[in-house]
C-alpha cells in the first residue's frame, strides 16, 4: 500500500507578524510528525524563503504544480496567522482533493494592544472563500497546537482522506455472476461507474477454474508458501492434502487476477457452482486474502466489496475487515445480534490457536474450504454501502463483542446500542443482510469521507450525526 501523501501549505498574511507565522509553521509540522501516522508530507519549502503561502510570492499555479507533480491525496492549509484566503481557494479548487482548514488559537494581545496573528478571523474568511469556489473542506475548531481536539481532528481527516483516495480508484474483480436466487446482490454496474468512477472487472468461474488447475500443476513459491501457511495456522485434519493444495491454489489464482487487473477487492460467486467446478469452497481463500488487505466478499456482493475497501481505508489499512451476515438476535440480550458467515473471517481474528479447516456444513456433498470458529470481540465498527433508485448511502454503527451460543462457521456475537433501531434502518433500506466489520472505531472517518464523495450520504445510527459532529468539535 502506498502511503497517503499530504500537501502541507501553511499560510500567512502580510499585515501580521511574519516571524510568528514562520514559528507556527515549524511548530505545526513538528506536531504532525509526532502523531506517528504513516503518511508522506509534501511542503512548500524552496518555493520561497519562508515555505509559506502568502501574497503573490508563491502564486497558486506554483503550489498546484508541486502538489500535482507529487500526486498528493489531500491538502492541509494551517493558518499561521490570518492567511491568504484567495490563494487557498484557488489551490483547493485546482487540486480537487480533500481539504483541511485549521489554525492555532491566538494568544492574548501584547501589552501595547497589538495582535500578532488574528488566526481565527482569517479562518472565517477562508471558509467563505472555499464555499465560493465550491470546495468541500474539513474544519477543526480553532485550538492550540497541543490541544487533543487538533490531534483528533487531524487523524480523523487523514483517515477520511484515505477512504476517498481508495474509493476514487476502486476496481473490483468480479468472479462469476451473482447466484440466481440472491436478488439482494443486484447492483447497477453502469451507475457505479457513472456516479462514482467504480470499475468492475468480470471474469467467469471457468477462468478461475483453469487458473487454479494450472497453479496446482505447476506449483511455485507462492503456492508453497500458502500451503505452509494453512498447515501452520489451522487444524486441517478434517480435509486431505489435496484439498489444502487446491484451496491454496485458489487463493493464489484470485490474488494473481487481482494484481493483473489492478483490482483492490474481489466479489466471488461462492454459491455453489465453484464447488462443482473445482471441488472446494472459497471461504478460507477469501479469509487469507482479506487478511492480506485484499478483501473478498461472498455471493458476488459488489456493494459489500466497496464497503470493505472503505472500512479498511478508514483504519489506514492497519486492520483486516470481516464480511458477515446479520443473522439472528441473541437469545437473551435484546440488543445482541449474531454476525456470521460460512468460514471467511480472517484467520488473524480467531480466538483459537488453530481454528479448524473443515468441509462445508450447508451442502449435501460437504466440499472442504471453510475455516470455522469464533473471532475476537471488543469494540468494532459495522458498515454497509448500498443503494437503489439512484440513491446511495452508507450505514454506520458501533458494536462490541459479547458472549453467545456456539454456532457453525465464522462468527461473533455483538451488542449494539438499540437493535430495534438498527433492524428497522437496515430492513427499510437500502441495505441488505450483509455488513462489514472491523475492530476499530472508524465511524467518524467514514462519515467525514462522505463530505468528499458526491452522491453518497452517511447514515449513522450510533453515534448519531449530531454526536459525531460534537466529537469532532471536541464537545464530547
Amino acid at each position: 500500500m502506498k502511503k497517503l501523501k499530504l500537501g502541507y501549505a501553511p499560510t500567512r498574511r502580510f499585515v501580521f507578524s511574519a516571524e510568528d507565522a514562520f514559528r507556527y509553521k515549524t511548530l505545526i509540522r513538528n506536531k504532525l510528525e509526532s502523531f506517528g501516522l504513516s503518511i508522506d508530507i509534501v511542503d512548500l519549502e524552496g518555493l520561497n524563503q519562508e515555505g509559506l503561502l502568502y501574497d503573490d510570492h508563491i502564486n497558486a499555479d506554483q503550489i498546484v504544480k508541486r502538489f500535482k507533480d507529487e500526486q498528493v491525496d489531500a491538502v492541509f492549509f494551517p493558518h499561521c496567522n490570518f492567511g491568504t484566503e484567495d490563494t487557498v481557494g484557488r489551490v483547493g479548487k485546482a487540486l480537487g482533493k480533500p481539504v483541511l482548514l485549521w489554525g492555532p488559537q491566538d494568544e492574548a494581545p501584547l501589552e501595547d494592544g497589538m495582535r500578532l496573528r488574528d488566526t481565527q478571523c482569517g479562518l472565517f474568511a477562508t471558509g467563505k472563500v472555499l464555499r465560493r469556489f465550491n470546495v468541500p473542506f474539513t474544519y477543526i475548531t480553532n485550538s492550540r497546537v497541543d490541544d487533543p481536539v487538533f490531534e483528533r481532528g487531524f487523524k480523523n481527516f487523514i483517515a477520511a482522506a484515505n477512504v476517498v483516495k481508495h474509493f476514487r480508484s476502486l476496481r473490483i474483480l468480479q468472479i462469476g455472476p451473482r447466484p440466481a436466487s440472491f436478488w439482494t446482490m443486484i447492483c447497477n454496474e453502469g451507475e457505479l461507474l457513472e456516479r462514482f468512477g467504480i470499475e468492475i472487472h468480470p471474469i467467469t468461474l471457468e477462468d478461475i477454474k483453469i487458473a487454479v488447475k494450472r497453479i496446482e500443476k505447476n506449483g511455485g513459491e507462492e503456492l508453497s508458501e500458502t500451503v505452509e501457511y494453512i498447515k501452520t495456522s489451522l487444524d486441517y485434519s478434517d480435509v486431505t492434502e489435496d484439498d489444502v493444495k487446491r484451496i491454496a491454489a485458489l487463493k493464489v489464482a484470485m490474488k494473481s487476477y487481482a494484481a493483473k487487473t489492478g483490482s483492490t477487492a474481489i466479489a466471488i460467486q461462492c454459491w455453489s457452482s465453484l464447488q462443482d467446478a473445482i471441488g472446494i469452497m472459497p471461504c478460507l481463500a477469501n479469509a487469507i486474502l482479506t487478511d492480506e488487505q485484499i478483501p473478498v466478499t461472498c455471493e458476488t456482493d459488489i456493494h459489500g466489496a466497496i464497503t470493505s475497501v472503505m472500512v479498511q481505508a478508514a483504519a489506514m489499512n492497519e486492520a483486516p475487515t470481516f464480511f458477515a451476515d446479520l443473522t439472528i438476535r441473541h437469545p437473551e440480550n435484546p440488543n445482541g445480534e449474531l454476525l456470521f458467515h460460512c468460514g471467511n473471517f480472517p484467520v488473524s481474528l480467531s480466538i483459537e490457536n488453530k481454528p479448524k479447516l473443515r468441509k462445508h456444513f450447508l451442502f449435501d456433498d460437504h466440499s472442504p474450504g471453510t475455516h470455522e470458529g469464533e473471532i475476537k470481540g471488543g469494540p468494532m465498527t459495522l458498515a454497509r454501502f448500498d443503494g437503489d433508485h439512484g440513491e446511495y448511502s452508507i450505514f454506520l454503527g458501533r458494536a462490541r463483542g459479547i458472549q453467545g451460543p456456539y454456532t457453525r462457521g465464522s462468527y461473533v456475537w455483538v451488542e449494539v446500542n438499540d437493535w430495534p433501531l438498527w433492524e428497522e434502518t437496515l430492513v427499510k433500506g437500502p441495505y441488505v443482510h450483509h455488513s462489514v466489520g472491523i475492530h476499530k472505531d472508524v465511524v467518524p472517518a467514514l462519515y467525514e469521507a462522505c463530505n468528499y464523495i458526491p452522491g453518497l450520504k452517511p447514515d449513522p445510527v450510533d453515534p448519531t450525526e449530531s454526536e459525531i459532529r460534537s466529537w469532532m468539535r471536541g464537545s464530547l
